[in-house]
C-alpha cells in the first residue's frame, strides 16, 4: 500500500478539528464579505452623490423628496423623478474644470468639455457642440449638493457598521483557527510522542537523543507555524482574492479577466520555489537536529571535556555543523530576498502599467462610459488584490519548513512501532528458560552462542564474566529489549513471544548500573505515578532498602524534590531509590544489573541485608563484576564470548580452580596479571 503525501497526512490533522476549522472559515467569509464592500460603498458615494449632482435636472412644481430649491423654482435630478411627465422644465448642469454651469437644455454629461469664449464645448463621437451656461456660484452649487449629504453620512456609517461586524467576525476566525491549530500540534505532539514509546530499543541505539528531540520539538515547531500562520494567510488571501475578483467583474469583466493572469504566475511561482528551496530545507532541517544531538553529547560530557581539555575540538566539531547551517539557510535567504516582496511590487507595477493603458486608450476616449467611481473601486481592489499575494509569497519559506518539518516527523512516526498489549497475565512463579539462544545485534557477529540454562522459581542467579561476555545481554532478551536469531526463552514453560513486550516486563523489576531519576519528588519515582502503588507502600519499599536513613535527614523528606538525573544525591543514593522503585512494583523476576558496582560498601551491606529479606519467593538475577557481592547465590553462571564456560554456587566454584576463581583471586589481589 503506498504511503500517504506529506500534504495529505498534514490535511487529514486538521480533519480532526474540522467543526472549528469550518466555523472559524465561514466566518473569514463573512469578514471578507462586508470589508470588500468598502470600494462599492465609495463608487456609490461619488457616482450617485459627489459626481452624479452633474447631469440632467427637471423643474417640477411642487416640492418633492430631495428636490432642490433655486432660484424660486424646484428641481430634481432626472434619476430621482418616476414620472417625467410631471416636469414643467429640463436643465443641465455640467462641470468644466473646477465650475460649475447651469444650461437651460438637457446636454451630455460624458466627453471631453472646456470653454471657448462664453461658450461650454463638449466633444462627442457624434461632434463638438455648443451650449450657453451660467456659471453656478459656491452658494448656489452647494444648493444642489445639500440634499447628498444625508445619502452620503448614510452610506459611511453603513459602512463603519459593516466594518464593525466584519471585525467581529475576524476575531472568531482567528480565535477559530489559531485554536484548531494548537490543538492540531497537541494531537501530533502526543502521537509522535506515544509513537516514540512504542519504537524499539534498537531504534535509540542507532541515533542520538538530540536527534529524536529536534523531531518532537524543532520540527512540529514549524508545523505549527503552518496551521497557526501559513495556512490561515493562504486560506485568508484565497477568500480575498476570490472576493476580489468576484468585485472586479461586475465593475469591468474585460479588465477583470486581464488581471486573473496573475492567478496563474503566482500558483508557477509557488511550484518554482518549492522546488527550488527544497534540498536546501531538508539540509538545514537535519543540520538542525545534528546541532541538537551535539549539543546533547557536549552538556552529557561537559565533566570529561573540561577535565580532558577538549574545548577546542568540541568547539571545531560544533562549528562545522553551525556552518553547514549558516551556508544552506544563506541560500535559501538569497532566494527569499530576490523573490518575496521585490516580485510582487514587478506583478503589481506591470499590471497597474496594464491598467493604465486599458483605461487611458480605450476608456477615456470620447464617449467614454466608466465613471470615476469605478476608476476608485477598481485602483482600490487592485491595491487589495496585492496584498493577499505579498502575504502568500511572504509565507513560502515557512511554508516550506512547515513540510519539510512535517516529512521528517512522518518519517519517525512511520517506523516500525511494537504492538501494544498491556492485558493483564497471571503472575511468575519465576522459573526461567534459556534453550539453544544464539543472538547477534548486527546479524553478523553472536554476542551468545547456543546459551542453555535454566532458572528455578526462588532462585538468586549471578552471570559473571569479562566485559563483552555477553552478560547484559541475556538481561536485554529477558526482557524482549531484542528478539533472538535462534532458540526460545521461557517463562514458567510458557515462550516469552506470545505475549506482548508489555505483558512480559509486567512483573520484572530492573535495577541498572547507572539508575535514572526523573525530575519530581522522591516518592515519585518510586511509584512512577502508578496508582496502585500507595504512599505507604513506597515508602515501606525505601525503608526497606534502608534509603530512609538519609532521606529522614532531608527537609521535605520522602517529598524532597529532585533535580534532572537526581543531581542533588550521591551514586548511593541515587541506587537505593531505584532499587525502592524496582521492589515497589514487587516484580516475580527481579534483575540488578551491576546494581552495585557505584555503591559504597556500607550501602552495599544495607542492600544486601534487604536482598536476604526480599528475594523470598522471587526469582533474582544479578550481573556483577564485584564476585563479593553474589557469594550467596544459588547459581552462579560463568561467561566468555557468549558462552557458558562454568557453573555453579561460590564454593562449588572456587573448588574448579578455573575462571571464577582467577576472578576471585584477582579481586582479592592474591593473583597478578601476567
Amino acid at each position: 500500500m503506498n504511503k500517504k503525501s506529506t500534504e495529505r497526512r498534514l490535511f487529514d490533522y486538521a480533519l480532526s478539528f474540522k467543526k472549528s476549522i469550518l466555523l472559524g472559515l465561514l466566518c473569514l467569509v463573512l469578514a471578507v464579505a462586508l470589508e470588500l464592500t468598502g470600494p462599492f460603498i465609495a463608487k456609490k458615494i461619488i457616482d450617485d452623490h459627489i459626481l452624479g449632482v452633474e447631469g440632467t435636472w427637471y423643474e417640477v412644481e411642487e416640492t418633492l423628496d430631495k428636490s432642490v430649491q433655486y432660484h424660486g423654482s424646484h428641481y430634481i435630478r432626472r434619476d430621482r423623478l418616476e414620472d417625467t411627465s410631471t416636469a414643467t422644465d429640463i436643465v443641465s448642469i455640467v462641470q468644466v474644470g473646477r465650475k460649475y454651469y447651469m444650461v437651460e437644455d438637457e446636454v451630455p454629461v460624458n466627453g471631453a468639455k472646456s470653454m471657448e469664449g462664453d461658450q461650454i464645448k463638449i466633444e462627442t463621437i457624434d461632434g463638438s457642440q455648443f451650449y450657453e451656461g451660467d456659471p453656478l456660484t459656491i452658494q448656489e452649487i452647494g444648493t444642489f449638493f445639500k440634499s447628498e449629504v444625508q445619502p452620503i453620512f448614510l452610506l459611511l456609517g453603513l459602512y463603519v457598521l459593516l466594518l464593525l461586524i466584519a471585525a467581529f467576525f475576524q476575531f472568531g476566525k482567528t480565535y477559530l483557527l489559531q485554536v484548531s491549530s494548537n490543538r492540531i500540534i497537541q494531537k501530533m505532539r502526543g502521537d509522535i510522542f506515544t509513537h516514540i514509546q512504542r519504537l524499539p530499543i534498537p531504534y535509540f541505539n542507532d541515533r542520538p537523543a538530540g536527534k529524536i528531540v529536534a523531531r518532537v520539538t524543532n520540527d512540529t515547531e514549524a508545523i505549527k507555524e503552518l496551521y497557526v500562520k501559513v495556512l490561515a494567510t493562504f486560506v485568508t488571501s484565497a477568500v480575498y482574492m476570490i472576493g476580489i475578483y468576484s468585485a472586479l467583474f461586475l465593475l469591468d469583466a474585460r479588465l477583470a479577466a486581464f488581471c486573473l493572469i496573475l492567478v496563474p504566475i503566482l500558483l508557477v511561482w509557488i511550484n518554482v520555489y518549492k522546488r527550488l528551496v527544497l534540498k536546501h530545507n531538508h539540509v538545514v532541517r537535519s543540520t538542525i537536529s545534528e546541532i541538537n544531538g551535539n549539543i546533547n553529547e557536549s552538556i552529557q560530557g561537559m565533566p570529561i571535556i573540561q577535565a580532558f581539555r577538549q574545548k577546542k575540538q568540541t568547539e571545531e566539531e560544533f562549528e562545522v555543523l553551525n556552518q553547514r547551517h549558516f551556508t544552506f539557510q544563506s541560500k535559501i535567504l538569497k532566494l527569499d530576498a530576490l523573490t518575496s516582496h521585490n516580485l510582487v511590487n514587478v506583478i503589481r507595477n506591470i499590471t497597474f502599467v496594464g491598467f493604465i493603458w486599458y483605461f487611458g486608450s480605450q476608456s477615456m476616449n470620447i464617449g467614454s462610459v466608466v465613471t470615476a467611481g469605478v476608476l476608485y473601486a477598481f485602483v482600490d481592489y487592485l491595491n487589495r488584490l496585492f496584498e493577499p499575494m505579498n502575504q502568500v509569497v511572504n509565507q513560502l519559506p515557512q511554508l516550506e519548513q512547515a513540510r519539510v518539518g512535517a516529512s521528517r516527523v512522518f518519517e519517525l512516526m512511520d517506523q516500525q512501532g511494537e504492538e501494544t498489549d498491556h492485558d493483564a497475565i497471571p503472575k511468575y512463579r519465576g522459573h526461567i528458560e534459556f534453550n539453544h539462544v544464539s543472538f547477534s545485534y548486527d546479524g553478523k557477529e553472536d554476542v551468545l552462542k547456543n546459551l542453555n540454562f535454566t532458572i528455578q522459581s526462588g532462585e538468586t542467579v549471578a552471570f559473571v564474566g569479562h566485559t563483552g561476555s555477553g552478560k547484559s545481554s541475556i538481561m536485554n532478551l529477558l526482557f524482549r529489549f531484542y528478539d533472538p536469531q535462534e532458540g526460545t526463552i521461557k517463562i514458567d514453560g510458557n515462550d516469552t513471544k506470545q505475549w506482548s513486550k508489555q505483558q512480559v516486563r509486567s512483573h520484572m523489576g530492573i535495577v541498572l548500573q547507572d539508575p535514572f531519576i526523573f525530575s519530581g519528588t522522591i516518592l515519585s519515582n518510586v511509584t512512577m505515578n502508578d496508582e496502585r502503588i500507595s504512599r505507604d507502600h513506597a515508602i515501606a519499599a525505601l525503608k526497606a532498602v534502608g534509603a530512609d536513613r538519609f532521606i529522614e535527614k532531608l527537609s521535605k523528606k520522602y517529598d524532597e524534590p529532585l533535580k534532572e538525573k537526581g543531581s542533588t544525591l550521591s551514586s548511593g543514593e541515587r541506587q537505593l531509590i531505584s532499587f525502592a522503585r524496582a521492589l515497589a512494583f514487587d516484580p516475580a523476576i527481579l534483575i540488578l544489573d551491576e546494581a552495585t558496582a557505584n555503591i559504597d560498601t556500607e550501602t552495599e551491606v544495607l542492600i544486601q541485608n534487604a536482598l536476604q529479606v526480599l528475594k523470598q519467593g522471587r526469582t533474582t538475577l544479578v550481573i556483577a563484576h564485584r564476585l563479593s557481592t553474589i557469594q550467596q547465590a544459588d547459581q552462579i553462571l560463568v561467561l566468555d564470548h557468549g558462552k557458558i564456560i562454568e557453573t555453579g554456587n561460590h564454593q562449588q566454584l572456587l573448588e574448579q580452580s578455573g575462571v571464577y576463581y582467577q576472578m576471585y583471586e584477582m579481586q582479592k589481589g592474591k593473583l597478578k596479571i601476567s
